[in-house]
């Protein structure tokens, strides 16, 4: 009987076992491969080109490291955000093998235990999800190394290009694999890094105008993603502790296994390592210096700038107490900018002005960047020209500017430069320094145009040189080197302390951007001490440079025109002053004090400034501040063919020709949004309420009104602007009645 089933057994297999499951019998690596471009790095790579390809080799399992998916090649519109240098951010991943599949999982960073009982910190890591980006079949496998077909997560849409132009209104759009590839010039391999680039195309409906501006067959999107893999550091960087005082980014966590008492919520610091060769030494040359490389592709007047702007970051590292700690370097032919080992300043170009960026990789474990990338946009400085030459009106007889337009430029960018290499160090925006004695690069800093003893706009001192000394402090916070017993939470408490009562102190984003916030001496865009008068002030330069507008304004041989937008800079010259003196009404001084450190918590700002402040912003609300004079209108035609109107040029109601009284009620509704900003009107009524000194808000419209509404109309195109003005204080009013989510208004 054994016989008969062993025989019956035999001629089973023989017919039929082939059509069995396969006993997971895999090729290896190497016959897999044969034949296939490899490509080294981190993650080895080998390329199909027969049949278009990616195979990864992954050798680390459950080995936390970075993957970053990016944007090289944009679509090229502000408006948008999609543009070229785009990082989204890095996701702290590993790579875990479950039988024939390979998941890769990204870790939840955002719960942690620090503890040293392994039972804490896997009690944290169950009680939260992991997201699983992808997972792999193996193809092949020799020891502990496998190869998958990586091909569809690559040719993946990880930047969400789709659901950004989808949640802007851009166009409806889905990734089109049939019009979608590999771009190999871009794919490269590193020893700290693999990078993989793809062509992917997203075919759309209804693309919107910003779409339109850029693509050329709109229905059609292409651009580029990349897809980073990186090697996390090695072990012996010292995390820093966050202080909302010290202008830092943070990287914010909760510690479960936080002792009671303390605070669960952690915070530390963004910052390079930086770490002395003779640790004990007061200054001292570092390890490993930090260098920064200037992109090749900026035009040589323009990379010597940006050159001169970055390094100044060396003088706040030797105040920190380093030698040669910071470097600036141009990129040289065999360095590749997609190294992760190199930091590179960008150079980029968009069809409409906008942003630079600077950032930064992050190990989010610890705050450690391990990358700075800053992008430039290199319409700012044809911008920045535009203005400069509308101010200095430069183009005499002769045609040549003089060398103080070009100069106030070149300053701009050394001044960029420092403000975007400093994010990729770490710091955030302090937009309080303009108010004492221009502190920092992490301003954003107006032009400081003075009148010459002729009366003219002069631009001479337009920027500063150097690094601020805010800056200095910030660096000195996130890269001094303790000598060893050192109380370091003291001695870094200390140096923010030290500053404050020299007047240096941080204040960014979130209480200095919204026109309804607070804080009297924070601001984008803005000078001076006194918000008030240094409105006062840069209406006179206003004044002035619009008495020299004209045929001067613009380079001999351009149409007429084009005296349009270079009009309305100067025009609105005042726009951000205005947006800064608007918050000393009803404004608050305060500072980010922690208990016992003696800074100012909170004050309201005094009547008087405040009344100074209201009598200031209804000087821009005036006829004569308003007007343009007759000379200018009759110097701009319509725009001729090859030069159509655009975002740059002046608001219009009447078609084709120049149109001054839009310009004048765009200009009046600025001051009337301030004034009648929601919450500024609920401060103003609170704080009247707190101390009848104070304007309220009563005294606020009773003045606005006398200032247009029951102000005499003046004769001509005065009397028209005035009314224009008067129109927009009423919308402004009436919308703030109408505001459900403010305080009552009576």
């Amino acid at each position: 009987m054994s016989r008969l089933v062993l025989a019956c057994f035999s001629i089973f297999f023989f017919c039929y076992g082939s059509i069995l499951p396969a006993a997971a019998v895999r090729p290896s690596i190497a016959e897999k491969t044969k034949g296939l471009q490899k490509i080294e790095g981190y993650f080895p790579l080998y390329w199909d080109a027969s049949e278009g390809k990616m195979w990864l080799e992954i050798a680390y399992w459950n080995r936390e490291f970075l993957y970053m998916p990016s944007l090289p090649a944009g679509v090229g519109s502000n408006d948008i955000g999609l543009d070229r240098g785009l990082i989204p951010g890095a996701k702290l991943v590993l790579f875990e093998r479950a039988g024939s599949r390979v998941l890769l999982i990204q870790q939840n960073e955002k719960f942690r235990a620090s503890s040293a009982n392994p039972l804490e910190e896997q009690a944290v890591a169950e009680s939260f999800a992991v997201s699983t980006l992808w997972g792999f079949e193996v193809a092949a496998a020799e020891g502990d190394r496998v190869l998958v077909d990586a091909t569809k997560f690559f040719l993946h849409d990880f930047v969400d290009i789709a659901q950004t132009l989808h949640a802007e209104d851009k166009g409806v759009y889905t990734l089109d694999d049939s019009r979608s590839a590999f771009y190999l010039p871009m794919t490269k391999g590193f020893p700290q890094n693999t990078e993989v680039e793809v062509t992917l195309t997203f075919a759309g409906t209804n693309p919107g105008a910003f779409v339109r501006e850029v693509v050329p067959t709109p229905e059609s999107l292409t651009v580029r993603e990349h897809h980073s893999f990186i090697a996390l550091p090695e072990a012996g960087y010292g995390p820093r502790a966050f202080d909302p005082r010290a202008g830092y980014f943070d990287i914010s966590y909760r510690d479960y296994s936080a002792p009671l008492g303390e605070p669960i919520d952690k915070n530390l610091i963004a910052r390079h390592r930086l770490e002395k060769r003779d640790p004990q030494a007061a200054s001292g040359d570092p390890i490993h210096p930090i260098v920064y490389y200037i992109d090749g592709a900026a035009p040589e007047d323009v990379r010597q700038a940006l050159f001169e702007g970055a390094s100044w970051w060396q003088q706040a590292f030797e105040a920190a107490g380093f030698q040669n700690a910071f470097q600036v370097k141009v990129l040289p032919a065999d360095i590749d900018p997609m190294d992760i080992r190199y930091n590179v300043v960008q150079w980029v170009h968009r069809f409409t002005r906008g942003w630079s960026y600077g950032n930064s990789i992050v190990d989010p474990r610890t705050g450690e960047i391990l990358k700075g990338q800053v992008t430039l946009g290199s319409l700012r400085y044809r911008q920045d020209y535009l203005i400069f030459s509308g101010l200095l009106s430069p183009f005499g007889p002769s045609g040549q500017p003089p060398p103080q337009l070009a100069a106030a430029v070149y300053a701009r960018l050394r001044q960029l430069a420092a403000h975007e290499v400093g994010h990729t160090l770490g710091l955030a925006h302090n937009f309080i320094a303009s108010t004492h004695h221009n502190a920092s690069v992490m301003d954003y800093p107006h032009p400081m145009i003075e009148l010459s003893a002729d009366g003219a706009p002069d631009l001479s001192h337009a920027y500063g040189t150097g690094i601020g000394e805010w800056d200095k402090v910030a660096i000195r916070y996130g890269y001094t080197q303790f000598a060893a017993g050192a109380d370091e939470k003291k001695a870094l408490s200390e140096i923010l302390l030290e500053a404050a009562r020299s007047g240096d102190i941080s204040m960014t984003d979130a209480d200095s951007r919204p026109l309804g916030s607070a804080n009297p001496r924070s601001h984008l865009w803005d000078n001076g001490s006194d918000a008030s008068a240094e409105l006062l002030r840069i209406l006179k330069v206003r004044e002035a440079a619009l008495a020299r507008f004209g045929e001067n304004s613009i380079p001999i041989g351009t149409p007429l025109s084009e005296l349009d937008e270079t009009l309305v800079p100067i025009y609105f010259l005042h726009r951000y002053q205005t947006e800064a003196a608007g918050k000393v009404l009803g404004g608050l001084e305060y500072t980010y004090a922690l208990r016992g450190d003696g800074q100012l918590v909170a004050k309201i700002v005094p009547p008087d400034a405040q009344r100074r402040a209201l009598r200031a912003l209804l000087d821009t609300l005036s006829p004569q501040t308003l007007t343009l004079p007759e000379r200018i209108l009759k110097l701009i035609p319509p725009h001729p063919p090859g030069y159509r109107r655009n975002r740059e040029s002046f608001p219009s109601h009447t078609g084709l020709t120049f149109d001054p009284v839009a310009g004048a009620e765009a200009a009046a509704d600025l001051t009337a949004s301030l004034l009648f900003n929601p919450e500024r009107a609920a401060r103003l009524i609170e704080y009247h309420a707190r101390n009848t000194a104070n304007p309220g808000l009563d005294e606020v419209i009773a003045a606005v009104a006398a200032k247009t509404w029951f102000a005499p109309a003046p004769a001509g195109l005065a009397g028209e602007v005035k009314e224009a003005a008067d129109l927009a204080v009423f919308r402004r009013l009436l919308a703030l009645a109408a505001d459900t989510k403010g305080a009552p208004v009576t």
